[in-house]
């Protein structure tokens, strides 16, 4: 289906030809701009997202889904990206939509202004400056309704409020916090999730094949399968810190990575510690077959402005051959990407670190190496913070080919915290921040 793409200053039009969301003329699918030689990393191209109407948007994909979209445009798809096939096409998820913070009391509520959005992946084309939406998705249930991004349980995931924070809204149990995504050759999709934490495989149509979860988790109540396969350390997740990197090795495993280091024994360890846990996972085996510590650098290393250890993050994971992987550690406002492999005499799954009782546990070593953790090596492929032209909160990386990325932005759809977030009549107040693409090229191939 078409979402109408009329937007509220730059408007990209779609108009249906029998495909979904086909443009009606041709258009010439970009790539990447030829860069002068260079030693260093620099930008090649950079292409913005139009303004388009987050009512709209969502209706179209699933009628009545959203009565009233505050004033919020389509946002937040650079949760991550992935190669369409075709030179400049992309894949792009976005997360479980326009949602803050706001202090009530001194304490701070989660507000989801949009309750009724749909989690959706969208197939995107940079064309000149412009990223054009061309496809999308909607991700439903086994009956066909909508996921939502709504948090799952009472008693693991924040409470879900109003646009204001003041008016509670309902748990769902289907609910997805979308992030990494993959397409495999058989033309479904891998998404991660941030709630479970969870690992959640969709047909080519958008609908929740199977959930994979944690051992333990309980989650009842869903309308699709969710299986426990998991290890059931990873219930100690941070809240709003599980799985946000995904990648697709070339022997199709799939590699989960933890987006912050879990909170063992409690949440002042994992928020000191520097070393977070990937997850490979075999879809032939629908079985976890390895688990590996990963080692954060000092978080003044990847941020010279930040000293706060529990802002470093995992966005986006991507497989460059073999079993190499470009890991993005950031925060915020910095980020740098690490080449690591995957080595079996790593693997630490159904280790003593898999037993939460475990004391000292992994996130409370020091020095995990120093303590017998064979911790992955990794070395530092580009600071994009000596780039100029990357935008802040990169969340999704694509490898183009041997010497260029595409990285993409999550702009929080136009989201800032506290009550200043909307006007008096409940309409967004945008933060200006666009999703935007840009190209890198590197001095050195991957």
């Amino acid at each position: 289906m078409s979402p109408h793409a009329t937007g509220r200053r730059r408007v990209h039009r779609s108009v249906a030809t029998g495909l979904p969301l086909a443009l009606a003329a041709a258009l010439v699918a970009a790539g990447t701009a030829e860069a002068s030689s260079s030693g260093v990393a620099h930008v090649t191209r950079t292409a913005t997202l139009g303004d388009i109407p987050l009512g709209a948007f969502s209706n179209a994909l699933l009628p009545g889904t959203v009565d009233n979209d505050r004033g919020v445009d389509l946002g937040g798809i650079g949760s991550d990206i992935y190669p369409a096939g075709r030179k400049g096409e992309y894949w792009t998820v976005t997360d479980r939509g326009p949602n803050g913070q706001i202090k009530v009391d001194g304490k701070k509520r989660r507000t989801f202004p949009v309750p009724g959005f749909d989690p959706a992946i969208v197939k995107i084309r940079v064309s000149g400056d412009a990223v054009e939406v061309i496809d999308a998705i909607p991700i439903t249930t086994s009956s066909g309704k909508a996921v939502t991004g709504l948090p799952d349980q009472a008693s693991r995931d924040e409470a879900p409020y109003s646009y204001d924070a003041k008016t509670p809204l309902s748990y769902n149990p289907n609910g997805l916090d979308t992030e990494g995504i993959v397409r495999a050759a058989d033309g479904t999709f891998w998404l991660v999730d941030e709630y479970g934490p969870s690992l959640v495989h969709i047909s080519a149509r958008g609908q929740v094949l199977t959930r994979y979860v944690p051992k333990g988790l309980n989650l009842t109540g869903t309308d699709y399968p969710v299986v426990e396969a998991l290890p059931s350390v990873f219930l100690h997740r941070k809240i709003n810190r599980g799985f946000e990197g995904l990648a697709l090795l070339p022997d199709g495993d799939l590699v989960l990575a933890l987006q912050s280091p879990l909170s063992l024994p409690d949440g002042d360890a994992g928020d000191a510690s520097r070393t977070t846990r990937l997850l490979r996972f075999s879809p032939r085996k629908k079985a976890v077959t390895a688990e590996y510590a990963y080692r954060f650098d000092p978080v003044n290393v990847v941020d010279p402005s930040e000293d706060d250890t529990s802002e470093l993050k995992i966005s986006s994971i991507v497989a460059v051959g073999g079993d190499r992987l470009l890991v993005e550690e950031r925060t915020d406002k910095a980020a740098r990407l690490e080449e690591v492999k995957l080595d079996r005499r790593s693997d630490i799954l159904g280790g003593a670190y898999d037993d939460d009782t475990t004391s000292p546990s992994l996130e409370q070593l020091d020095d995990p190496a120093a303590a017998g953790v064979p911790v992955l090596g990794k070395r530092l492929v580009v600071d994009l913070n000596t780039v100029t032209g990357v935008p802040l909160k990169i969340e999704g990386i694509a490898r183009v080919n041997h010497h260029t990325l595409a990285l993409i932005n999550d702009n929080d759809f136009g989201m800032t915290d506290g009550a200043g977030a909307f006007d008096a009549q409940g309409r967004l107040v945008d933060s200006g921040i666009e999703t935007t693409l840009v190209y890198v090229r590197l001095p050195k191939g991957l």
